[in-house]
């Protein structure tokens, strides 16, 4: 039998998925489907369902479909009841994931945040949904947190203070109108949403006991517990205590930490390395779990369904890890 034909087509897909780089996810509103976003604009589709069945089969870990999304990387994802929203350089785009599941991806809308005067258009770093007033707050290269309604689609507030471009965003607490900001210059912001106004600043770098100036002063990560927050990048991964501004544990963690957030008692974080940490709020690292990719950008944690909740971990590698239990990785989706 002859071998099959390969293509010019399929040698570039191979050299594709050789250096792809998954910078973004989200679950389905059902929790049975997971959406992942590559540096290639892409955004593929997973039926969590079928990779988690115990008839599941290899393909069941490749994408139920694939689609352009961006004309470069996907930098952010986040689901509504209804709808997936991502973020890109310079727009943000959204699909009804009623038509995602059927393999449909007709654009419901796109927005463009007025950028000012720049040349160059700004990547939209990442997006949190505001659920209690139902706006979309999302973090830009231009410096800018802008808050967009999503009733109307309309630009309602602009949060200006950084002095580089900021990194990532978290919601302090649902109950509350603010959201804490992270950097590259270095500096944790916390906002009133309110007021539109800062209401406190941490120049994490300044702190001798979290500084490292051999990886920077940039801010990769942070994630919020009420009066708590936990942040790291080029310092090392520290836990606050907000109220009195006090870095009350620093973690013995190898290299820069790019994604972090609070779980039971515990705060799962990756980065730079090809492993998962389980730190403890003492300041023990209790586990450290090998996954796929050399460096994590994702982490997320399915809470839509009980029946499908893991932990996935996506970053450079065309693989995205899948934790049933968390303490190991279970098996890896992949686009194809």
């Amino acid at each position: 039998m002859a071998a099959p034909m390969v293509t010019v087509a399929d040698i570039q897909r191979r050299l594709e998925l050789l250096h792809m780089t998954v910078f973004s996810q989200s679950f389905s509103p059902c929790g049975k489907y997971l959406a992942a976003g590559n540096n290639y604009g892409e955004i593929g589709i997973f039926s969590l369902a079928a990779a988690l069945s115990i008839e599941a089969t290899e393909e069941s870990q490749r994408p139920i479909f694939t689609f352009q999304a961006h004309e470069g990387p996907v930098y952010s994802l986040v689901s509504t009841n209804r709808q997936l929203i991502s973020s890109g350089t310079g727009d943000i785009k959204a699909w009804n994931w009623n038509d995602l599941i059927k393999k449909g991806c007709k654009e419901v809308w796109i927005r463009r945040p007025a950028f000012g005067t720049r040349l160059d258009i700004p990547e939209i770093n990442s997006l949190v949904l505001n659920q209690k007033d139902n706006t979309l707050l999302m973090a830009c290269g231009d410096n800018t947190i802008q808050a967009m309604d999503l009733e109307n689609g309309v630009f309602v507030q602009t949060l200006r203070g950084h002095k580089d471009y900021i990194h990532c965003l978290a919601l302090r607490d649902l109950n509350k109108d603010e959201c804490i900001s992270g950097s590259e210059d270095g500096i944790v912001r916390l906002w009133d949403l309110r007021t539109a106004s800062q209401v406190q600043m941490i120049e994490v770098y300044k702190y001798e006991a979290c500084a490292r100036p051999q990886y920077g002063k940039w801010i990769g990560c942070l994630s919020t517990d009420s009066d708590w927050m936990v942040c790291g990048g080029g310092p090392a991964l520290t836990l606050w205590h907000l109220r009195s501004v006090t870095p009350t544990t620093v973690y013995p963690l190898q290299g820069c930490q790019q994604q972090a957030m609070f779980y039971q008692d515990l705060i799962l974080t990756a980065g730079d390395a090809p492993m998962v940490s389980h730190c403890q709020i003492s300041g023990d690292v209790k586990a450290q779990i090998p996954c796929t990719p050399p460096s994590v950008y994702s982490l997320l944690i399915n809470e839509h369904s009980p029946e499908h909740k893991v932990l996935t971990a996506a970053g450079s590698s065309s693989s995205i890890d899948v934790f049933t239990n968390f303490g190991y990785r279970a098996f890896s989706l992949r686009f194809s």
